[in-house]
């Protein structure tokens, strides 16, 4: 008879929950459905900061943060494919990130490894959603199992047609505009070289250009992110998608990024469709200036 019960109660509440859960689909997609009679981004980019203040506000353990961090970022993935975003950028791991305690670098490494192999899981968003994964950053630098966990990822979802998520880890963007430099130089000396074997020598062929440098960026195929949010009150971009951001709008909530929910989306969405004429306007602007 306990059993019976007990079966009994845990369909109930299975039953309110998947009640509940039809009722907020609802909900979502008639708030999102209201939203996009105004402009929408293609490509949301998030600092997500704040980790490390969330586990101290809260008296928990180091790395707790982090774990709850990992779940905002998938409720706010899900949000953004079911707005139709098709972008998603995060700066989970910069590069000056590495000077920390090595402690907690190779807790942050575990971590890193245990959430890029939960995203493949058959039960995940990724594959929910067909989701492309991408990680831009010095991968060199990163320790072999994530590196491992992160070209797997890669490999894996290389044939999505769905979303697109870019995570940059290890990264900086001047690590990335150095990178650019570097890669279109070497590929300006190769052209030159065939040049010469074969005759032909025009010295304009060694001058780069902007075009060459964007080519050579790990965002070469993607849109410039619309809106860039950085949570937990900082105004600092801390050198992210420096040289892509020249247009997106900058949002700043308080809220830590564990904290970070549907209600800072959406307002992150209204703000950005108030600023649209203006950033369209000092796009077409600058498009005449060069």
């Amino acid at each position: 008879m306990d059993i019976k019960m007990k079966y009994k109660r845990e369909n109930n509440s299975n039953s309110r929950s998947s009640i509940f859960g039809r009722i907020w689909f609802s909900l979502r997609m008639f708030l999102f459905s209201v939203l996009s009679f105004g402009p929408m981004p293609a490509h949301i980019a998030f600092i997500m900061d704040g980790n490390r203040r969330y586990s101290k506000k809260h008296n928990v353990k180091q790395g707790s943060g982090h774990n709850v961090g990992f779940s905002a970022l998938i409720s706010t993935l899900q949000y953004c494919y079911e707005l139709g975003v098709k972008y998603v950028t995060v700066y989970a791991f910069s590069i000056d990130n590495f000077k920390r305690k090595p402690e907690e670098v190779q807790s942050l490494m575990n971590l890193l490894t245990e959430k890029i192999d939960e995203m493949l899981e058959e039960t995940s968003v990724v594959k929910e959603y067909g989701i492309r994964v991408n990680f831009w950053g010095d991968l060199n630098l990163l320790t072999e199992p994530v590196r491992l966990a992160a070209k797997k990822a890669m490999a894996v979802t290389a044939e999505n047609t769905g979303p697109v998520l870019s995570v940059c880890v290890a990264y900086t963007s001047t690590n990335e505009i150095l990178h650019a430099v570097q890669e279109s130089c070497a590929e300006k000396n190769n052209s030159m070289a065939v040049g010469y074997s074969n005759g032909r020598i025009n010295s304009s062929e060694g001058l780069l250009s902007v075009a060459d440098l964007e080519q050579h960026f790990y965002s070469a195929s993607f849109p410039e992110p619309d809106i860039v949010v950085r949570t937990s009150g900082e105004t600092r971009l801390s050198n992210f998608l420096l040289w892509q951001t020249s247009f997106s709008h900058l949002q700043n909530p308080i809220a830590l990024w564990p904290e970070f929910s549907l209600r800072y989306l959406v307002w992150s969405i209204l703000q950005y469709q108030k600023a649209y004429p203006s950033l369209q306007e000092q796009r077409i602007r600058s498009k005449k200036t060069h």
